[in-house]
């Protein structure tokens, strides 16, 4: 392990059946005013918004509520969000949803008291908070984006079509506690569920394909992928399996809580093709990763040769005896693909309303890393798209 690194995650976890019952452990450490967050309504129709708003109540707090957050949360939401905030003087904000209403909730923790433009301070020019940042807390309701336990902020504008992450740096913007109760996901629709479990298994892919050291972070990645497998499985037969759930959720947290990219760049670019489609279609964003990835990891194979091999026996189970190192490779990406179309999730752009007309502009909009085996130019970035359609 040859990469240098600071690892600190200060967000409390409680997990498993009943533990929103925490909140009344929680919310009495900190102010009156409490601002409840959530997306469309679900909440109300399982009987998690009544739970919540008891336990609110009872603790004595003082709500205002900010309701209707997208799947994929926009800078107008964001200023909304921020008016009531400082409408209502706000202690304190209760994200009660999946990681779209908690990372919507971290841009607006950060914005209440930015006397700057959000937008061009935090998703433009990346910069820090100069300013009080309002504390919060997650109640998670979907799993995939890890958002529960890291400082990731993913906002879209709708009028530029930029959808942009931020990764604060801040402390202060991670959740205080995430409360992770798998029965909460149990009603989730299965287009939900597996876009999720994509989402999971490619942000580990993300932190695995970089990197040439014998390094511990990518045997936790292994052993996290398998999981993800073999869970996915038993969730997509008997979405109600209690078991299979509960894993996911866990395995959700530790695929981004910045654990397995210890000591390693990161590839990311898989996350930057799928963010630039969904910033211009509005598509489910495990959906967009799935979409491109099969593409964009044949594309970089060979440059990233030795670990695409390791990928192939220690995930998928590849018998190496009488194969070219490239062909133990390759069967592992087919193995990968078989997964994905087993646990139906999007396969081709096409699906996600995209045509060739449209490939320039997200292109335009893809933002370059370098952290991974190849750093792509824009004639290969449009490549990948059109491979994907």
């Amino acid at each position: 392990m040859l990469g240098n690194f600071t690892y600190y995650n200060p967000t409390k976890l409680y997990f498993g059946g009943g533990s929103v019952a925490s909140l009344r452990d929680e919310l009495p450490k900190y102010g009156p005013n409490v601002v409840l967050v959530y997306g469309g309504g679900s909440i109300k129709t399982n009987g998690i918004y009544d739970q919540v708003t008891a336990i609110l109540k009872d603790c004595g707090k003082n709500v205002a509520e900010i309701s209707g957050v997208m799947p994929n949360p926009t800078l107008p939401k964001v200023l909304e969000g921020v008016e009531i905030c400082r409408r209502h003087r706000a202690d304190f904000l209760l994200a009660v949803g999946g990681g779209s209403v908690c990372d919507y909730t971290k841009a607006v923790a950060a914005s209440v008291h930015c006397e700057e433009d959000p937008w061009q301070k935090y998703f433009v020019h990346f910069e820090e908070p100069a300013c009080p940042v309002v504390p919060l807390g997650c109640v998670l309701t979907m799993v995939g984006t890890g958002s529960e336990m890291n400082a990731g902020s993913v906002i879209t504008n709708p009028d530029t079509k930029e959808k942009v992450g931020k990764v604060f740096e801040d402390e202060d913007v991670m959740p205080k506690f995430s409360i992770l109760d798998p029965n909460y996901t149990l009603t989730l629709p299965r287009y939900q569920m597996v876009s999720g479990i994509y989402d999971i298994f490619n942000h580990i892919c993300e932190q695995y394909f970089c990197g040439a050291d014998d390094n511990t972070s990518d045997y936790l990645s292994e052993g996290l992928m398998r999981s993800v497998i073999h869970s996915s499985r038993i969730a997509v037969k008997n979405p109600q399996d209690y078991e299979a759930r509960s894993n996911l959720m866990w395995t959700a947290t530790w695929a981004l809580n910045t654990l397995v990219e210890c000591g390693k760049s990161g590839d990311w670019m898989v996350h930057m093709l799928g963010q630039a489609v969904g910033g211009v279609t509005n598509a489910t964003h495990g959906m967009t990763l799935a979409a491109v990835s099969q593409a964009y990891y044949h594309h970089v194979l060979p440059y990233g040769l030795p670990k695409f091999k390791r990928f192939a026996e220690a995930v998928w189970s590849i018998d190496p005896a009488g194969k070219t190192d490239e062909e133990v490779a390759l069967a592992g990406l087919d193995a990968m693909k078989a997964w994905m179309e087993e646990i139906g999730v999007v396969m081709h752009l096409t699906e996600l309303g995209v045509d060739e007309s449209m490939l320039d502009q997200i292109a335009d909009l893809t933002f370059h890393m370098d952290g991974g085996y190849k750093a792509l130019k824009r004639d290969e970035i449009l490549t990948i798209f059109r491979e994907s359609l």
